[in-house]
């Protein structure tokens, strides 16, 4: 099991842009079609942005038309963790880090074989771990 991680307020602002601090620590949500992953195409392992824990794999990204990047599962379930989120007058369901507590976003039933289910992440919760770069290779 990944040993949880706790920060204080300060430290999180510290590390944080203002953006991802917003989503991560607040609860908050970045605009349809404005995040940096939600057209990615390259292959690697998705992470959180507050912690570097692992979450989604590329193989399970896909195109969901919502303005989100978007998976049909999760990479490690011990790494993610829901709960029932009442706000807005509408019943969903959050995904959050079960590492650092992170809010990532939200699931739906409305996704691909073979889950059913649609991951909806803010891109400002993730880091896209590609591989070393062409820099790392000699």
């Amino acid at each position: 099991m990944t040993p949880r991680i706790k920060k204080s307020d300060r430290e999180w602002r510290a590390q944080l842009s203002e953006i991802e601090y917003r989503v991560l620590r607040e609860k908050g949500t970045e605009r349809a079609f404005t995040g940096k992953y939600n057209n990615e195409k390259r292959t690697g392992t998705y992470m959180c942005r507050g912690c570097g824990a692992s979450l989604f794999a590329s193989e399970t990204k896909y195109d969901s038309g919502s303005g989100w990047p978007s998976f049909y599962d999760v990479l490690d379930d011990a790494n993610v963790r829901t709960k029932s989120d009442k706000e807005l007058l509408m019943m969903r369901t959050e995904v959050i880090c079960a590492v650092c507590d992170g809010h990532l976003g939200h699931v739906f039933s409305d996704g691909p074989q073979p889950t059913g289910l649609r991951y909806c992440i803010n891109s400002a919760a993730l880091d896209l771990d590609d591989g070393p770069s062409s820099e790392d290779v000699e």
